[in-house]
């Protein structure tokens, strides 16, 4: 055969194996329509506002394999407000996402939509991650879970601690490593050594709030409540308009028996700082504990109104007023629900 046509012949095949694999990687990548790569603000908006068809164009644009890492996590922080078994199979996906930072908002968002048992099941194999931020991910997600919600994953997660214990111990010391470890330390229980590791996070940060309230609970876990008192009350005489400390001073008093007292605390909290959904959700729910249905009703309320896509708060009214009879109430809001997310759990589970 002629060199030329031999060359002629080498040069078709090339052109047909590229025509192949082209076709091949079209027929595999689903192609996504123009109007929902339009609509990712608009989905986005509607997540964060809490608008009637959020949870149905979230999980559109969840399902596009085009999109950038920073929209894909940035979709994970909203899904949490809107469970559905098709809200976790989307995250569960992302947990092999070839992105790390991708795999880190999955684990997130699925701590958020499932119980705790079920969340080791699904989080658990994150342990063997390749990568070593995205096992630790995996550790923060799974701390503070009991021995029976972790089954198989007991061991691996205290393998993966003792291992990011030896990871941080490596490091120059700084405020975010050091209460790092105590949280590790506190997980298994190691009071002493979560102790030394707050002391030094807090000569590094004497600022650092978190480090603070964490010491309170180590000293209370030691039965040194007097101490942890005597710690809580000088730092909110130095700081009376912390919120946060306002906050750890009623969930210290509630924690000791003393609810009354409690509201004081959290209410004060949520004063300071009224956009706190999470100061504002514990005041209802302490003020439930004391039979204070109305007031508690109150602030579920105004967390629905202030933050339309919080979840845990509108269900929980639903049952508040439920236990009221206000039916005409739940009736309004489960209908609400249902624009929002028409396969939410809670509707399926008719609460």
């Amino acid at each position: 055969m002629p060199q030329s046509r031999r060359y002629l012949l080498v040069s078709l095949c090339v052109l047909v194996a590229i025509t192949i694999v082209w076709l091949l990687l079209r027929s595999t990548t689903p192609e996504v329509p123009e109007a929902i790569k339009r609509g990712y603000s608009e989905a986005l908006t509607q997540a964060r506002a809490g608008q009637p068809g959020a949870a149905r164009v979230l999980y559109q644009q969840m399902g596009r394999p085009d999109l950038s890492t920073k929209r894909r996590i940035w979709l994970h922080a909203e899904l949490p407000n809107y469970p559905s078994p098709q809200a976790l199979k989307l995250a569960s996906a992302d947990l092999q996402h070839p992105d790390e930072e991708v795999r880190i908002a999955a684990i997130k968002s699925i701590s958020g939509l499932v119980s705790s048992g079920q969340r080791s099941l699904l989080i658990g194999p994150m342990l063997d991650d390749d990568v070593e931020k995205v096992r630790f991910a995996a550790v923060n997600a799974l701390l503070g879970l009991s021995p029976d919600d972790l089954g198989l994953y007991f061991g691996p997660l205290e393998q993966a601690i003792d291992a990011w214990e030896l990871a941080l111990k490596s490091q120059p010391p700084s405020a975010q490593n050091q209460y790092q470890l105590a949280r590790l330390h506190l997980h298994n229980a190691e009071l002493k050594e979560a102790q030394e590791a707050l002391e030094r996070t807090l000569q590094l940060d004497p600022g650092n709030l978190p480090a603070l309230v964490m010491q309170i609970d180590v000293l209370d876990r030691q039965g040194q409540s007097d101490a942890a008192r005597q710690l809580l009350a000088k730092q909110l005489k130095t700081q009376p308009d912390s919120a946060y400390l306002q906050h750890a001073l009623g969930l210290w008093l509630l924690h000791h028996g003393q609810s009354e007292f409690a509201l004081l605390g959290l209410s004060k909290a949520v004063e300071l700082e009224p956009d706190n959904k999470d100061y504002r959700y514990d005041l209802a729910t302490t003020l439930h504990l004391e039979q204070e249905l109305e007031a508690a009703q109150k602030q579920l309320q105004e967390i629905v109104q202030r933050h339309p896509a919080d979840r845990k708060a509108r269900v929980l009214l639903i049952n508040y007023w439920k236990e009221s009879g206000q039916l005409q109430n739940v009736q309004i809001l489960l209908a609400q629900l249902e624009q929002l997310n028409p396969d939410d759990p809670a509707l399926q589970q008719g609460l």
